[in-house]
């Protein structure tokens, strides 16, 4: 009898890979943090003497949801600048707090918040763009999460760099050395967008990203506003911009992409451009709804992102994932537009594939990582069950979450968190709060 890990026995997995497919009477053993085997219970029983049995026989076991897309450390302005529209909301609401409070010591509180929530909710893996982001790494380090860390690149000073030179050269750093092979931790740059770069700067940026074979995630027209001023004081989209400064490859993400014309889609597919889609933000700031019925019919990857909790203000990628299903249909006047199984592609195989972690995550398949979420299904609200990948988008809430494992360590037991400590998060967090109703940035 062959040694494992963990053996999960969940009355359904659905592995995402193959599309569509669901195991019923499957379960799935776990060694050094890897899947080995997914098979059915009665070999797994007899093949396997696991250190600890995971015995579910009412949840589903998925893949662990990936968050394409988030300012991790923006939980700490949640509900600060609500209902105003992007440009009021950056200008008027965001920019000015963060200058005022953006340090290594909030971007530690706030992140470590955000992976307390994203856990809860079954997230195993976020892509985050925010400043200090060598801080946002030692973060997910020490609380074993998956993160890709995004490093910020703008032309204008902040607290955390100078110019687009000093960026640069700070991402360049984090990628070499401590994370250049790290299990947990990837990088990538993310100039913040078109609007906050000269051609000079995303020109070093191509360079650096060329060299280093790093990915790029960028914000691209996600209003139309973006759009009407760049063509106004450049004459060019900004997708134009980033095509002549070589960046529309199959190494970049495109955040938002809104406001997308059928020549722009159509080149992003024939580049391998992936797209984070961020619905709920989306909405809440109305910058529009993407167009994610065309994209797909299009061939471009689609991943799903909660955006940061400033603008959404949940980092729940079960919202994002129902919410995304239904706008496409409706957009599209298509209720086949977008199926629950593809929605719950785009929140796992669809997210690994736009961060390039394919290989190693989204699905749950023999060889990748052990990025595990198990969802109870019964719940008045899950039942009854006709369809279970449809039960898990359009009726299911992240609070039904049970287990969570990252790389075989198990984050969430019964719903309860392993070794997180959530009261010094929420009292760190309510003295954030308490500092800017101080200072009058709280209304």
């Amino acid at each position: 009898m062959q040694h494992c890990d963990t053996l999960i026995v969940p009355r359904w997995c659905v592995p995402v890979e193959p599309a569509g497919e669901v195991l019923e009477g499957h379960a799935v053993a776990v060694t050094d943090g890897r899947i080995v085997a997914v098979l059915p219970v009665g070999q797994a029983r007899a093949g396997f003497q696991p250190s600890v049995l995971v015995e579910r026989p009412d949840h589903v076991l998925i893949p662990g949801l990936i968050n394409a897309h988030t300012h991790a450390a923006m939980t700490l302005f949640r509900g600060l600048a609500d209902d105003m529209p992007l440009e009021a909301w950056l200008h008027e609401g965001i920019w000015p707090a963060e200058r005022r409070w953006v340090s290594a010591e909030m971007v530690r509180d706030g992140t470590e918040l955000a992976i307390a929530e994203m856990i809860r909710g079954g997230i195993t893996c976020f892509s985050d763009q925010y400043f200090y982001p060598e801080i946002v790494a030692e973060a997910a380090v020490d609380l074993s999460m998956r993160a890709v860390v995004a490093t910020p690149v703008v032309d204008f000073r902040t607290g955390w760099a100078d110019n687009a030179a000093e960026y640069l050269q700070k991402a360049a750093d984090l990628v070499h050395d401590p994370y250049a092979d790290h299990p947990l931790v990837t990088t990538a740059f993310a100039p913040h967008s078109t609007f906050a770069l000269s051609d000079e700067s995303f020109a070093a940026l191509r360079v650096l990203a060329d060299q280093l074979d790093v990915r790029v995630q960028i914000h691209l027209h996600e209003t139309a506003a973006e759009v009407e001023i760049s063509l106004r004081e450049t004459g060019k989209r900004p997708y134009e911009r980033l095509l002549d400064a070589g960046l529309v490859n199959r190494s970049l993400l495109a955040v938002h992409a809104v406001h997308m014309d059928d020549e722009e889609i159509a080149r992003f597919a024939a580049a391998g451009v992936s797209v984070a889609h961020c619905p709920n933000s989306n909405l809440k700031l109305a910058s529009g709804i993407a167009p994610v019925a065309k994209y797909r019919k299009a061939g471009l990857n689609v991943a799903i992102g909660t955006d940061g909790a400033a603008s959404n203000n949940m980092l729940d990628m079960f919202s994002e994932m129902r919410t995304a299903a239904l706008l496409a249909k409706v957009t599209a006047n298509d209720a086949s537009a977008v199926t629950a199984d593809e929605a719950l592609h785009m929140a796992t195989l669809g997210g690994a594939m736009a961060l390039g972690l394919e290989s190693t995550i989204g699905s749950i398949e023999v060889g990748k990582w052990a990025d595990l979420t198990c969802v109870n299904l019964r719940t008045l609200n899950s039942q009854p069950i006709y369809d279970v990948v449809s039960q898990l988008v359009y009726a299911s809430r992240c609070d039904q979450v049970a287990d969570v494992w990252i790389a075989g360590r198990r984050h969430l037991e019964n719903g309860q968190f392993v070794h997180i400590d959530t009261d010094g998060l929420l009292a760190r967090g309510n003295e954030w709060r308490d500092r800017m109703s101080d200072m009058g940035e709280v209304q």
